[in-house]
């Protein structure tokens, strides 16, 4: 059997904002596949419309086809590529019962802030996946996420939508992240010198909540008070993603650079626009009279 049918492969959705992916499960599965050291080719397809379940990612080596991130991190593990070996028993009951936290806390919430947020889905989650998809997919996916997302928070909480529900998700997710920041502490990792299968799940969950601009999430703003969670994500972009990392600081650089060239030019046409604006109201009060109808009223009380 020839090398290229023994390769192992895995389609993802593209990147953007320094991730390689911004897809949640995409993202634990290629950090996971990262830290465990596997020869696996990333294809950024973007396109989950020939996949098993309408789902990326998509792994496939041989005859096997799996579809989660849990299905991918085990399968690894038993060919030998994994970053938790010298995890024990305890390690391990630790991380069944954190990871089953972020799902049921913290999961929930970062569906609603991509899929549910009006704002957020009309400015940024539609537009991008409407971008990221093939004619005529673009016109269909975001809608049927959407509604996936809002049938899972509406199986969790009653009338999702009104604010009573959404302040209690989000106290939970808040709740959430300040337990992980306690769990990580000063550490690189959550368990010893070395990052494992959980680094890769939390890392999963932050980073596209940090990185992308959302215009409305007080989650986000959160999240980036944890001075320990923000230099997690940061190291592990800098250390396994290096080449996105480094072309979205330097684009950020540049938008840095181009503001400041702009800024006096911009500074200088709101002063005008102001000057204009006063002049126009001016010439409009005198052609209507009412410059000249004041005048001649204080000339007559003289």
């Amino acid at each position: 059997m020839s090398k290229a049918i023994n390769q192992m492969h895995i389609d993802v959705w593209k990147g953007d904002w320094g991730l390689p992916t911004i897809d949640i499960e995409c993202l634990k599965t290629l950090t996971f596949i990262k830290f465990a050291g596997a020869p696996v080719c990333v294809n950024k397809t973007s396109n989950p419309f020939k996949t098993p379940n309408g789902a990326l990612p998509v792994f496939r080596h041989c005859h096997t086809v799996l579809t989660s991130f849990e299905e991918v991190s085990g399968y690894l593990q038993k060919q030998n590529y994994s970053p938790d070996h010298n995890l024990s028993p305890k390690d391990c009951a630790e991380i069944l019962a954190y990871s089953r936290l972020m799902r049921e806390k913290l999961y929930p919430a970062l569906q609603y802030i991509w899929w549910v947020d009006e704002r957020n889905y009309v400015d940024l989650s539609r537009p991008w996946y409407a971008k990221a998809l093939p004619f005529p997919l673009n016109y269909y996916y975001p809608g049927q996420y959407s509604k996936r997302a809002k049938h899972l928070l509406d199986s969790l909480y009653e009338n999702i939508e009104e604010e009573p529900a959404v302040s209690k998700m989000y106290a939970e997710a808040e709740k959430c992240l300040t337990t992980l920041a306690h769990r990580l502490g000063d550490n690189s990792y959550f368990f010893g010198n070395n990052p494992t299968s959980f680094d890769a799940i939390v890392f999963g969950y932050l980073a596209p909540l940090l990185k992308a601009p959302f215009p409305s999430c007080s989650l986000q703003n959160h999240l980036k008070a944890s001075t320990s969670l923000l230099k997690f994500v940061v190291n592990i972009s800098k250390k396994y993603f290096p080449t996105e990392h480094k072309d979205y600081e330097e684009e950020l650089k540049k938008q840095k650079s181009k503001a400041e060239i702009e800024f006096p030019n911009e500074r200088r046409n709101q002063i005008m626009a102001g000057i204009f604006a006063v002049i126009a109201m001016l010439g409009y009060a005198y052609s209507m009279g009412i410059i000249e109808t004041k005048r001649k009223n204080h000339v007559a009380r003289s």
